[in-house]
């Protein structure tokens, strides 16, 4: 017999969605068991939070929502970071919890509170459910709502009695005795009627509208291809925002190609470009920023990574662009203003005008990149004990399979292999975004592994981040999930210690002990191996490819030293 969980189960087929992330409640079996028999993969994980950052994860290199599925009230609450980091990063995803039913709303139920209050902040929008007929219309409505506009993560609230069949449902609300008293006989009654309610018109035909993508209006765009044809000094930066289509990012990235201008590339964007490409600066951004006379951002805020604004320089033209129009002229009022998406602008204007015009000027910015490189190799090559962590990633970035997928999770370490690794290509580079989350590792490792079969995927831990999500080592060592995490062990919250320690003389919370992480991804069920001698770092990640190629999870414990790499690097 057909219940709830099959009903959202088809909505989830029809939208193409291919795994359903977990972590199993009672309140929400139907869906698990639904999605399985529908032939979705059902992942469970070992906390909530993960199950949304790998359902975010998924969104970001698919194009199409990614879905967890969560348990009544603490199983709901545990999302709540995971969901606000969707949000800030435009992730377009739809997370099913469970509820109370409906009758015992308020009543004292198990695990009953206002998940609608608490979620709502967190999220584009929130729909409960109040009766089965409701299940299929409101499912269909947040995959369509999630990618509409400016994306975001969208909350089903689903109560458990809309869940089961009808037959097992009756069985719970209604005695199987007739009761004696007038007060029994009415609620009886009342029972009857509220479960004929809850299963009634249940062919009711919905209509399905279909997503709103925001297209630049072409009259900004003629304006910013105006300011672009008399700029001399043009810098671009492309963001996440220009790759909220992931099914275009091939010609998102060869419209950066065709139009020339010397680029830098953020977060999702990461890897646009590929390895080495001579118009993708990494290095002296705001020194580039200061010299400019335009300055696009694709998708790219003027937020904090962008001082607010003050990164560049006063005199210069800024076109911004995207989907958000409360973002574009935030902290800084630019030249043209263009609402839409991002990497839809940026094919538009390569056709108006004449690129690659600006040799010279990106000849000046290519040395400055080559000198920082050269000085990133010397201090690479400085001896650090027990290990030097710019030489260990750049020994990663060699290793790496050309079409590898790079999960960054931490602070200091992570942060340095911003500099040094480079993503192969498009979409292959995941970091939390804008909320500068910690603990998104496990999820978006076992997303990229999923959505990216038989791809290389390695996860960049902090030995701080690593404390967030190394239980889910168990997940992929029970899914078959090949994942390379390496942690970078130099026993503190370094990134926190540098300015701390700097400027209040105190290294009070940042201290932590070089454990033996690598034991725990053995006892997990993964391959851990230590790593304490550079001459032993190439074998070390050779027998870490070998064994994840037959999808055993390994985890290198990589106890590095700190250098002044990164020094003076606070960001608020």
């Amino acid at each position: 017999m057909m219940h709830g969980g099959d009903r959202i189960a088809q909505v989830l087929v029809e939208h193409g969605v291919e795994t359903v992330f977990t972590l199993t409640g009672g309140h929400i079996s139907p869906i698990l068991t639904g999605a399985k028999a529908a032939g979705i993969d059902v992942v469970d994980v070992r906390h909530e939070a993960a199950a949304v950052f790998a359902a975010d994860a998924t969104s970001r290199l698919t194009g199409i929502p990614g879905v967890a599925a969560v348990t009544a009230g603490p199983g709901v609450t545990n999302t709540l970071t995971a969901m606000q980091n969707a949000m800030l990063a435009q992730s377009p995803v739809v997370i099913f919890g469970g509820a109370a039913a409906t009758a015992l709303k308020g009543r004292g139920a198990l695990q009953d509170i206002d998940q609608q209050a608490v979620v709502r902040p967190h999220v584009k929008e929130v729909f409960r459910a109040k009766r089965v007929r409701d299940l299929d219309p409101l499912a269909a409505e947040a995959f369509r709502l999630s990618v509409s506009g400016v994306p975001g993560p969208v909350f089903v609230e689903v109560p458990v009695d809309l869940l089961y069949d009808e037959e097992t449902v009756r069985s719970l609300y209604l005695s199987q005795k007739a009761p004696k008293s007038f007060t029994g006989r009415l609620t009886q009654r009342y029972l009857a009627w509220h479960v004929d309610r809850l299963f009634s018109d249940l062919d009711t035909e919905f209509l399905r509208k279909p997503p709103s993508i925001p297209d630049p209006p072409r009259i900004q765009v003629e304006r910013a291809a105006k300011l672009l044809g008399k700029a001399e000094r043009p810098v671009m930066i492309v963001g996440s925002g220009a790759m909220a289509i992931p099914q275009e990012a091939g010609q998102v990235a060869a419209a950066v190609e065709d139009l020339g201008i010397p680029t830098y590339l953020a977060s999702m964007a990461r890897g646009l470009l590929g390895v080495h490409h001579p118009l993708q600066l990494r290095h002296r951004r705001r020194q580039a920023l200061r010299d400019a006379d335009v300055v696009v951002l694709a998708g790219m805020p003027m937020d904090f990574r962008l001082e607010y604004g003050r990164a560049i320089a006063g005199a210069a033209k800024i076109i911004s662009v995207g989907r958000d129009r409360e973002t574009l002229s935030k902290n800084r009022r630019p030249a043209v203003e263009v609402p839409g998406d991002a990497g839809r602008f940026l094919q538009r204007v390569a056709g108006m005008i004449e690129g690659g015009r600006w040799g010279v000027w990106l000849h000046t910015l290519r040395e400055r990149d080559e000198e920082r490189d050269a000085e990133i190799a010397r201090q690479a090559a400085l001896p650090v004990e027990p290990i030097n962590p710019l030489h260990l990633l750049q020994r990663i970035d060699d290793a790496m399979d050309t079409d590898s997928v790079i999960v960054a999770d931490g602070g200091d370490f992570v942060a340095s292999a911003a500099y040094v690794v480079w993503p192969r290509g498009p979409l292959r580079w995941l970091d939390p975004g804008v909320f500068g989350t910690l603990g998104v590792g496990g999820g978006f490792a076992a997303a990229a592994a999923l959505a990216r079969q038989g791809t290389e995927v390695w996860l960049l831990y902090g030995d701080g981040a690593a404390g967030f999500s190394l239980m889910e080592f168990d997940t992929f060592a029970r899914h078959g999930i090949g994942v390379i995490a390496v942690i970078g062990n130099d026993a503190g919250w370094t990134q926190i210690a540098r300015d701390q320690v700097t400027i209040l003389g105190d290294d009070v919370g940042t201290v932590l002990a070089p454990s033996d992480y690598h034991k725990v991804a053995e006892a997990f069920g993964g391959v851990g191996l230590l790593l304490d001698d550079p001459d032993q770092i190439d074998g070390v990640l050779a027998e870490a490819k070998q064994a994840a190629a037959t999808g055993r999870p390994v985890l290198i414990n990589a106890r590095i030293g700190v250098t002044d790499f990164r020094k003076g690097s606070m960001s608020m």
